[in-house]
């Protein structure tokens, strides 16, 4: 395999600390995550290797350039990040990635991390109704709060609406000691972190009192029409194919919808089917709703998430081609 020399100007007014990292900690993890060999003189980067991993290392590094030049900050993450999406060849720059700032709460900033959250992001954007399937850790109810929040805060929304099946409580759920918010708050407690990771927890009590925010369990939604608002169903594996036709049907004017849920955690009475599971084959010709699936690849937990998700994807695969039980 043919050999090549890369050299990379760095621009005057792009201080090395901020590419390289405090005692060139991000240059070490480039170093480590690539084959190709990284010199260091003054304002230029000289790269050299085999061919196509040199290009790869000289890519990395001008993705890097163009995310700080964007005015995003660089850290190990978001670098491992960038050297995962060059690798793979994504069809998504880093940049659009690391720039796409959905929202900032107390210095932090809330975006994508993948290429996959991305296009996610996105069809929320450009369509009324988005469904993400995909397995626990890819930011599906997390990145779909976030669009909630920051469409009530533009006001392209007057209000957010959070459901999730109960599946556990059943119709025993009216048996249950205290409100409703008691009974229901070990299924919807996800949903309340992850607003308090967003806004102030008292403005999150003003905006629940005034009803601008509704956190309810699903049956809840039966017979209402949700106008101007931004609605969530969470788990939505754990619907019926009757509950979520009742749950589609809800949508009024001025509203957009993002349905979340994973079709390997199916958590329904054994025989029941999930609507989830057959949604797609049933709308997939109509404009305005879209399927985004998201991938072990989403996943931006530990890294070790992402190869026990892949496990136990192989492992189902072989059972169904053996014809085994899972």
């Amino acid at each position: 395999m043919k050999t090549k020399q890369i050299k990379i100007s760095i621009p005057s007014n792009q201080p090395m600390v901020a590419l390289l990292g405090h005692r060139d900690e991000l240059l070490k993890l480039v170093e480590q995550k690539l084959n190709s060999e990284i010199l260091v003189r003054g304002n230029e980067i000289s790269i050299s290797g085999k061919e196509e991993e040199a290009e790869a290392t000289a890519g990395v590094f001008k993705e890097l350039l163009s995310i700080l030049e964007a005015g995003s900050q660089l850290n190990k993450q978001n670098v491992e990040q960038v050297i995962d999406l060059v690798c793979n060849e994504e069809n998504v720059s880093p940049k659009e990635i690391f720039t796409d700032k959905i929202l900032t709460h107390r210095s932090k900033v809330i975006r994508p991390k993948t290429a996959g959250q991305k296009g996610y992001i996105d069809s929320i954007r450009k369509n009324t109704i988005t469904f993400v399937i995909g397995p626990a850790g890819t930011g599906k109810t997390y990145l779909a709060m976030a669009m909630a929040v920051k469409s009530l805060k533009e006001q392209s929304v007057s209000r957010i609406i959070l459901t999730r099946p109960a599946v556990e409580a059943g119709e025993k759920l009216g048996y249950l000691p205290g409100t409703l918010y008691e009974k229901v708050d070990p299924y919807l407690r996800p949903l309340f972190d992850a607003l308090y990771d967003m806004m102030d927890a008292e403005q999150f009590q003003k905006l629940m009192e005034q009803g601008i925010i509704e956190v309810a369990p699903l049956a809840y939604m039966r017979g209402r029409t949700l106008n101007d608002a931004f609605i969530i169903l969470d788990e939505a594996q754990n619907t019926s194919p009757e509950q979520m036709k009742m749950f589609l049907t809800r949508l009024g004017f001025g509203s957009k919808v993002v349905v979340t849920g994973d079709v390997t955690q199916v958590d329904l009475p054994y025989g029941k089917y999930s609507g989830l599971v057959v949604i797609e084959e049933i709308l997939k010709k109509l404009t305005d709703i879209v399927f985004v699936h998201l991938t072990a690849k989403d996943v931006v937990r530990h890294k070790l998430v992402q190869k026990i998700v892949e496990a136990y994807k192989e492992y189902k695969d072989s059972k169904i081609k053996n014809k085994g039980n899972y």
